[in-house]
């Protein structure tokens, strides 16, 4: 069985034209799902071409997704409505108030794991599937048709390597692999081709004092949606005025179009029942972004797509 599929073949640049790429996202948990969605819609060399609701209050989250969409003015972007897996509250109802799914003008897939397929299996070329929650989704779909994960490229915000969260010196068990642990080993048994965005980078990332400062004071759409959601989000207070949260997913949205930032290097994975991604000799090759060549230029990138007029 041929794993991989040589990263450079995906690394498609604005010139070669817009990666097409399909979003799985638990958003309204962590805001940083918002932030990278944002980040994606003021992206020009990302393609978004459908955004499925991932784990949880799957129908409730898509009311979130879709009320950001009609604020930007995308209402061209589908929407799927993920496997519901609790009856939960999301932490952006303040913002959310009594938006419903009827005021959205855009397509709506009730069974977005079916359309999730659908998209995959119609593209003209491989795919991006963008996944920045728990991969029940995905291993749902790899239930109902096991040939997409030789039709679409996997970039995950996923997993701990060699650090842990805050830059621990050692790995921890990721929130996005042990929420559903048996859905990772899955999506890892699978034959696609998998660029990992771990703890290891993504687990410090955030906006602080001048950086996040150009994204509070900017007028544009994307910017003031963000910053809404950021300052209604229920755990604002835990961080400073002048602060993001830590921006975890925003660095695997980047990862779709470009690794330029980043050192990547290519190492066997495997997930254990705890929900650790293990290095083993017997595991498959994963890309792993294991380190930052340009962060700096990474925040400016990301500033750079929420503020641009």
């Amino acid at each position: 069985m041929t794993w991989m599929i040589p990263l450079s073949l995906f690394c498609l640049s604005a010139v070669q034209g817009a990666t097409p790429v399909i979003l799985d996202t638990d958003i309204g948990d962590d805001i940083d799902d918002t932030w990278a969605l944002c980040m994606a819609l003021g992206s020009p060399d990302i393609d978004l071409k459908l955004i499925v609701t991932a784990v949880h209050n799957t129908p409730v989250k898509a009311r979130l997704v879709a009320k950001i969409l009609e604020r930007a003015g995308r209402t061209d972007i589908p929407l799927g409505i993920g496997k519901k897996t609790k009856e939960t509250p999301i932490n952006q109802e303040k913002w959310l108030g009594d938006y419903s799914l009827d005021q959205y003008k855009g397509k709506v897939y009730q069974d977005g794991v079916q359309a999730l397929i659908d998209t995959i299996q119609a593209a003209r070329e491989p795919i991006t599937l963008c996944a920045i929650g728990p991969l029940t989704n995905l291993a749902e779909a790899l239930k109902r048709d096991p040939s997409i994960a030789a039709k679409a490229r996997l970039v995950l915000m996923f997993g701990s390597v060699r650090i842990g969260y805050g830059g621990k010196s050692t790995p921890d068990p990721e929130w996005n692999v042990v929420c559903d642990v048996p859905a990772a080993q899955a999506v890892f048994a699978a034959p696609w081709d998998i660029t990992i965005a771990p703890l290891d980078t993504c687990g410090t990332l955030k906006l602080e004092g001048e950086d996040y400062t150009a994204v509070a004071k900017s007028e544009t759409k994307l910017a003031r949606i963000v910053v809404e959601n950021y300052d209604q989000w229920v755990n604002r207070g835990q961080y400073a005025k002048d602060s993001s949260s830590i921006l975890f997913d925003t660095q695997a949205m980047y990862m779709t179009r470009s690794t330029d930032f980043l050192t990547l290097e290519t190492v066997k994975l495997s997930v254990n029942d705890k929900g650790m991604t293990i290095e083993d000799p017997n595991g498959r090759p994963v890309h792993c972004a294991l380190g930052w060549k340009d962060q700096a230029g990474f925040k400016k990138a990301l500033t750079g797509a929420l503020t641009r007029p």
